[in-house]
């Protein structure tokens, strides 16, 4: 079959390779254009991902195959959404999830307890480690009573104010 005068092998080539450029361009870029597809299915990872997978899945089967173009075509299609699915559920959604994971922010650092890496003078600043299920952070610290707090010493933070995190000596009840 023929399409724009072009045999269709051709044309299910010419959109794979174009494809594979910008997806490739996608991973370089891509956060430029990270709000396009925020929160919807028309993400455009995913309609890159289909285009791919549908000129992919046509050249193969107008290559081997002897069916008629237009079931190749419908062929083609069902198999690049079923990809696209199990490209999203396996692959995107996880990588999502993970990444706002190992996020944190200054007011979720108050009320955590952590150990003193640096001891705390009085009036000055010294380091506080603090571990979670995702890694440990190590931040500046003064102590929030302006007392000394020795190295190893359990610290409860009571707030943070421009990157240095304010703690009192922890004690477990």
């Amino acid at each position: 079959m023929e399409l724009f005068g072009l045999p269709i092998q051709t044309i299910y080539l010419s959109t794979l390779i174009f494809s594979g450029i910008l997806i490739i361009l996608y991973v370089f870029f891509g956060d430029m254009a990270d709000g396009i597809g925020e929160g919807s299915f028309l993400n455009p990872v995913l309609i890159l991902a289909f285009i791919t997978f549908l000129s992919a899945a046509g050249y193969i089967f107008e290559m081997t195959t002897t069916l008629n173009s237009a079931v190749i075509l419908l062929i083609a299609a069902v198999i690049a959404v079923l990809l696209d699915i199990l490209l999203n559920i396996f692959v995107l959604i996880p990588l999502a999830s993970a990444e706002e994971s190992l996020v944190y922010t200054d007011e979720s650092l108050r009320g955590r307890v952590g150990t003193v890496l640096i001891p705390i003078p009085e009036n000055g600043f010294g380091e506080v480690l603090i571990e979670n299920i995702s890694g440990r952070i190590s931040k500046p610290a003064s102590s929030y009573e302006n007392t000394v707090i020795a190295e190893g010493s359990k610290v409860l933070i009571v707030e943070v104010a421009n990157g240095v995190i304010k703690v009192i000596d922890y004690k477990e009840l």
